[in-house]
């Protein structure tokens, strides 16, 4: 039942989630062959620049990777737009896994509640202070009450594990990316953040307002 009610989200998910990686692979391919070109040549190859403090430097800047390497302006522009793209994607992840998250509450919620309408205390109506998504409170880290737990489905697991790894992924890649020091990618990070949040996050949940930072997985 869930995955018949989502998979047109799915769907577009996996679509919108193709399109980006491969936005950014371009980019990254083309920086790529640029090096292959200028390596040809006999010049010295230029080497990157190692920064331990705040800097600004455009040309020789290396992104994570040596084949990153950053030898013009036009580069650079391109390596920040891929990072801020990426920063979308770290929030747009962030956001789907909450929305996956809910929609495994509900569907579960519902089948617990027509497998066992009777409370524990043998009234028909729920205890007072006890709701139902106490009942699979796994899903979120708060302590469950019900002695009785639901169980994720095998397939739904591997969504979420996949998300989590996803998300993990990006939010070290940011942070190495972060760890270049240099102030035009940090507001490359910063600013894509900033506007995957305002686009996907558009709601509030008032038992979880804190929400999870790009630092915290």
């Amino acid at each position: 039942m869930f995955s018949e009610l989502s998979i047109c989200r799915y769907s577009s998910t996996a679509t919108w989630l193709h399109y980006t990686s491969r936005a950014v692979w371009v980019i990254f391919t083309r920086l790529d062959i640029h090096n292959t070109m200028n390596h040809g040549d006999h010049q010295m190859p230029a080497k990157c620049a190692m920064h331990m403090l705040w800097n600004t430097q455009v040309i020789d800047t290396c992104v994570v990777f040596r084949s990153w390497h950053i030898h013009t302006h036009t580069q650079f522009v391109g390596s920040f737009v891929a990072i801020l793209l990426l920063g979308v994607l770290y929030e747009y992840l962030r956001v789907f896994q909450q929305s996956v998250n809910r929609r495994i509450v509900s569907t579960l919620g519902k089948g617990k509640r027509a497998a066992s309408p009777i409370s524990a205390s043998g009234r028909s109506t729920p205890e007072r202070g006890v709701s139902s998504d106490e009942v699979v409170g796994l899903l979120n880290g708060r302590r469950i009450r019900n002695a009785d737990r639901v169980s994720i489905p095998a397939h739904l697991r591997m969504l979420r594990a996949a998300l989590y790894g996803a998300s993990v992924f990006l939010s070290f890649f940011l942070m190495l990316v972060f760890m270049t020091y240099n102030a035009y990618l940090i507001i490359a990070v910063v600013a894509g953040a900033a506007i995957g949040h305002y686009v996907f996050d558009q709601y509030v949940e008032f038992d979880n307002a804190g929400g999870k930072s790009m630092a915290c997985h």
